[in-house]
């Protein structure tokens, strides 16, 4: 009997926020906006340089983030990683144990956990500064077997086929729901992803009952330029098929359903994290038998709420936004 909705795989960050001045960032000689990966100890440097001053911490990582909301939602969830044996890890295991969320994660002594450092510039610019760490060590050694079993879905972070040793578990982990019969869901992650290590995500992609991209990676993984065709691509080749389209909205194939969702207007302010929501609500509403098109208005909005606030993780309350946009909708037997 499954007894957890989604279990997801993927890469654990405490997410670190400070406002800093543009010189202080300056001198850090990062470039402002971007996102840079770092070394452990060039991270553990920046952190004590900006010293005592308020530093607002969330645990987080691209699918840690959407079994959290889908969490936060009503449903039931776990999730697989590594962390270190330092306060960071205590921190981000503490944190899932207070959203109930069942962690399958080693602390392993003398690794540090992974951790995504955020650098507000009073023009509310964001600079990301991150640093895998003990994240790089997640091996075959590290799938629960047991937690995937009594799971209704695997969701996977296409980042965790980047290194070899993740690349390896990832296989151990889907070879483990086939055998189990636990659907599994992939998120695409980046472009970047599909243009360096495509053949990973491609043999990966043919065991995959679900996958989430945004247009950019739905063009490069269909090798199409426009949107339609790239669409209709993936829709040949996967059994369903999530595309977010920014705010053109989104296109979603679910269980032979075709459906297009419009993007809800908001002003924005920060897309951190914001198709991260939209996984994580999408599995509420069809794990939930909502129809296709309800559970992707409920990631629609839910998402663009994100974008309209600092931070990946959804500031209003999960179950009234939940229940504002599916309060009239009707539950499929299917």
């Amino acid at each position: 009997m499954n007894t957890i909705q989604v279990m997801g795989i993927g890469n654990a960050l405490v997410d670190i926020e400070y406002r800093v001045t543009d010189a202080e960032l300056e001198a850090f000689g990062v470039t402002k906006g971007s996102m840079t990966l770092t070394d452990p100890a060039r991270q553990h440097e920046m952190i004590t340089a900006l010293g005592d001053r308020d530093a607002h911490r969330s645990s987080g990582g691209s699918v840690a983030n959407s079994v959290i909301a889908f969490a936060q939602f009503g449903g039931t969830a776990a999730f697989s990683s590594l962390l270190g044996r330092d306060p960071f890890g205590d921190f981000y295991a503490g944190e899932f144990r207070d959203l109930g969320i069942h962690l399958s994660a080693d602390s392993i002594s003398g690794d540090t956990t992974g951790t995504c450092l955020v650098l507000i510039t009073p023009d509310s610019e964001r600079t990301l500064n991150t640093t895998l760490a003990v994240n790089t060590q997640f091996s075959r050694d590290h799938v629960n077997e047991q937690v995937i079993k009594q799971s209704e879905w695997l969701y996977i972070e296409g980042y965790k086929l980047t290194d070899d040793t993740g690349a390896e578990a990832v296989d151990m982990a889907a070879f483990y729901a086939r055998k189990h019969g636990t659907n599994i869901a992939v998120s695409c992650s980046d472009a970047f992803i599909v243009h360096v290590f495509g053949d990973r995500l491609r043999s990966l992609l043919k065991q995959t009952d679900l996958i989430f991209c945004n247009e950019v990676e739905a063009k490069a993984l269909a090798e199409e330029e426009d949107a339609d065709l790239a669409a209709r691509a993936l829709r040949s080749r996967l059994p369903n098929v999530v595309m977010t389209m920014g705010d053109q909205g989104s296109r979603i194939s679910w269980n032979g359903h075709d459906c297009e969702i419009p993007a809800y207007q908001v002003s924005p302010v920060d897309t951190t994290g914001a198709g991260d929501m939209f996984a994580g609500a999408f599995l509420y509403g069809v794990l939930h038998r909502y129809h296709p098109e309800h559970a992707g208005r409920l990631a629609s909005y839910a998402s663009a709420q994100v974008v309209a606030q600092y931070g990946a993780r959804l500031k209003a309350n999960h179950l009234e936004v939940r229940d504002s946009v599916l309060s009239t909708a009707s539950t499929t037997t299917s």
